[in-house]
């Protein structure tokens, strides 16, 4: 395996696992699989579910929209699961915007955070179907590591939370941090990303 295919791998991986951890919640039940709903009173469950189920299909379905032999070989797979990432990411976007707005008055930082990491979400992902159907591919797959930058907020929050913890911080004051830190350095390497290989996202492996 060659070593710029490594990072690919790496992000594949977390993604599933992050994807499939996720649905802990069927054997586990609801509170013992998202103890964060305590710290979050209002919070609607079904809301809260609905951005869980939707952010885990997103990140599953993501990654082999980065294969080149999906791409060309099987292109109407390739547009099924793109249809599936936008629809859960509509569905994603919205609750977590809801979830935002339901945070913001006790706790603004981070209310202000996923709100915006929502808004991202879905205006990036808007702009890279708008460019797929109208045929702009390689600016379609700009736009699309832009996206998948975003939806990878779930692997990187869930990765940051036990640091937070592990430095005595409760949930409410942790989520100030990783609202932000959990998005804007994944940006920030999409982009430089970008620039080291304006169009193609080579350095990720992709074609």
């Amino acid at each position: 395996m060659s070593r710029e295919k490594v990072p690919f791998l790496v992000i594949a991986i977390s993604s599933l696992v992050v994807a499939l951890v996720s649905f802990r919640f069927i054997p586990l039940g609801i509170e013992n699989a998202f103890p964060v709903l305590l710290a979050n009173a209002d919070a609607n469950r079904g809301v809260f579910m609905a951005h869980v189920i939707a952010a885990s299909v997103a990140l599953a379905v993501a990654v082999p929209q980065f294969l080149p032999d999906m791409r060309t070989r099987r292109p109407g797979l390739h547009r099924m699961t793109g249809r599936i990432y936008v629809a859960a990411i509509l569905i994603g976007g919205l609750s977590g915007g809801a979830l935002a707005i339901a945070a913001a008055p006790d706790r603004p930082v981070a209310g202000a955070g996923f709100g915006l990491l929502a808004l991202a979400w879905l205006g990036v992902t808007g702009v890279a179907l708008y460019l797929a159907r109208t045929r702009q591919i390689a600016r379609h797959r700009v736009w699309m590591i832009r996206s998948f930058a975003l939806t990878f907020a779930a692997v990187t929050l869930r990765l940051q939370l036990p640091l937070f913890f592990a430095a005595g911080l409760e949930y409410p004051e942790a989520s100030n941090w990783v609202a932000w830190t959990c998005w804007v350095p994944n940006l920030i390497v999409a982009e430089w990303i970008l620039r080291r290989a304006p169009g193609s996202g080579r350095a990720v492996g992709v074609a």
